[in-house]
């Protein structure tokens, strides 16, 4: 369907949402597969531009063997003022300025499109909640190789000052979501807010803009779609 603005005269089209038929993306993560034959990408969303640069990292350092997500997200523009309505189901028609309103998410099964060796590991849900922006990703996994708390922090730091940087951030102050108000990364973990209960089965809490973060992104992907011409 995003193909017929082709027919307008764009010569490239940047899906800002998950896609189920087009090539997603996710920058700092499968970037490099893109090529100048593809016409129509998909940018994903910015939930799994948060959860993915994190997945990959645990993943390819101690293997994910399984993991469940929950997004607590902040409202967007398809939720209601006052109770209403809604297409997609009965709970997501509630108000959205006085409502913790569970809600369903590709985010999780986005990840196996863009990292294929977690295809089927991941699932997840969201909770939509009454804040204006920021949200955070928490993702329970259990590992194939067992590691304590710190080392795994350890390593998503190095990511975030290497590989990852730009894309993948890393805290260890007492931080609160407004804090992240305007930050451009995809994703910022917090080490303090995480916990293990083995050295295998642990929660890892990230932070993101969904609009700051996501929107840059964007320009990010539409940058290096130019750079492969």
């Amino acid at each position: 369907k995003a193909s017929m603005h082709m027919a307008g005269g764009a010569k490239k089209v940047v899906i800002s949402a998950p896609s189920a038929d087009a090539p997603m993306f996710v920058m700092g993560v499968n970037n490099e597969k893109y090529e100048n034959s593809m016409d129509v990408v998909s940018n994903a969303s910015c939930t799994t531009n948060c959860l993915a640069p994190l997945a990959k990292v645990i993943n390819d350092e101690f293997g994910i063997k399984e993991a469940l997500m929950t997004t607590v997200h902040a409202v967007t523009a398809t939720q209601q003022t006052v109770d209403g309505p809604s297409q997609k189901d009965w709970r997501g028609g509630r108000a959205a300025c006085y409502n913790i309103i569970p809600s369903s998410t590709g985010a999780a099964k986005a990840v196996g499109k863009v990292i294929p060796e977690l295809n089927g590991k991941l699932t997840g849900m969201s909770f939509r909640v009454p804040t204006a922006n920021v949200s955070v990703v928490d993702l329970t996994a259990r590992l194939e190789n067992g590691a304590d708390y710190a080392t795994i922090c350890a390593k998503i730091k190095d990511a975030s000052e290497n590989e990852m940087k730009g894309i993948l951030g890393y805290h260890d102050d007492d931080i609160v979501s407004s804090d992240f108000i305007g930050d451009t990364r995809s994703s910022i973990f917090d080490k303090k807010a995480g916990i293990a209960l083995t050295d295998n089965f642990v929660k890892l809490v990230s932070w993101y803009d969904n609009e700051a973060g996501y929107s840059n992104r964007v320009l990010d992907l539409i940058s290096h779609m130019e750079a492969q011409k």
